[in-house]
């Protein structure tokens, strides 16, 4: 059914799409017809983070930034659905037109710029979800575009405990290229103050909860070799429990023949395949093995989802990919790692 909707949604503005997309989705899960955009995978079931994922395949952050689709995605035969981010008080992003379809590069450019209803509707919305066919929940948590660096902590320790009591693992978005200076939140020091509040929290609310939910932090991959050492001694230090590598590029040289190559803003699909699988490959020979990886960025088919496990990811997440191959790529990822798993001569390649 995604084949014969697509050039409908193509021949639309990107963002009017994603939403018109997202609606037909809710529509069809709540008249009980999800089925008609295909099968969920086979069981496929993998512990990662103290937590039971039902398949490793994930929807990345960003499509449902208010979480008011859950039970729908994870219809879909996602694993895990990560919505957000999410910010402290809502705010409207950057201003339109702001996402650009790269079709000969299965590619999108997007500056969104964090456009959410803020925490306290994606609390509601998520409290309201039903969750009743499995599957692990994320909720993705940045700042505010006007709350300087100086004072990030604070965006991101008031959005922390107002999703922690709903949330199975939390996200810090620290990475993406849409909020200006976000990125500086990165660098060591700024990393350690920030990531070391977040723990010291993250404790804190493990105590009053009777639970201890996962906190990962969402890299960048325009990364120096010296910035990703000093982010994985940072992160490994404080013993974080896993890291997502990597968020959008904003880099063009993959697509710097295209009408769109000097629009601002994350640039995702199938060009950041290989940028962001370096950067997954180095920060898991310098983690702790404790700490897993989520593989991100790029995946269009399942020998890409095979390559992120072999470059050291125990879960991959989707985003781009589904606006070009739809949900049948889910299946697809999901039988192409369990054939991985599963092959005897896989070697010394690391297991999820």
């Amino acid at each position: 059914m995604y084949g014969l909707a697509r050039p409908f949604l193509f021949a639309l503005d990107a963002e009017r799409a994603h939403g018109l997309g997202l609606s037909s989705l809710e529509a069809l899960h709540r008249l009980r017809l999800q089925r008609l955009l295909g099968r969920a995978p086979r069981p496929f079931p993998v512990k990662a983070l103290g937590l039971d994922f039902p398949n490793p395949v994930g929807l990345a952050a960003g499509l449902d930034k208010n979480g008011e689709h859950i039970d729908a995605l994870l219809a879909l035969g996602f694993g895990f659905v990560e919505v957000g981010t999410v910010t402290p008080r809502p705010q409207p992003g950057n201003q339109a037109p702001r996402m650009f379809r790269l079709p000969q590069h299965r590619a999108v450019i997007n500056r969104l710029g964090f456009n959410n209803a803020g925490v306290d509707a994606l609390v509601r919305n998520v409290a309201r979800a039903r969750r009743s066919g499995g599957g692990v929940l994320g909720i993705n948590i940045g700042k505010n575009k006007d709350t300087p660096n100086e004072s990030a902590h604070t965006d991101y320790l008031h959005c922390l405990e107002r999703v922690y009591p709903l949330a199975d693992y939390v996200t810090v978005n620290i990475s993406s290229p849409n909020t200006a200076g976000l990125r500086e939140l990165q660098e060591e020091q700024a990393l350690r103050r920030l990531v070391g509040e977040l723990r010291e929290a993250q404790e804190r609310l493990a105590s009053r909860h009777g639970r201890r939910v996962p906190l990962l932090v969402k890299v960048a991959p325009d990364l120096s070799d010296e910035d990703i050492d000093a982010a994985a001694r940072v992160l490994g230090d404080l013993g974080v429990d896993g890291v997502i590598a990597t968020n959008t590029t904003v880099s063009r040289i993959a697509v710097q023949d295209h009408a769109h190559a000097h629009e601002t803003g994350g640039l995702s699909g199938e060009p950041l395949m290989n940028k962001s699988t370096a950067v997954l490959r180095m920060l898991r020979t310098r983690l702790p093995e404790t700490i897993p990886l989520v593989g991100v960025g790029g995946i269009l088919s399942g020998a890409d989802a095979a390559k992120k496990t072999a470059a050291g990811a125990s879960l991959v997440q989707l985003y781009t990919g589904l606006v070009y191959r739809g949900p049948a790529l889910i299946g697809e990822c999901v039988e192409a790692i369990r054939r991985r798993k599963e092959a005897p001569s896989r070697g010394n390649l690391p297991n999820l």
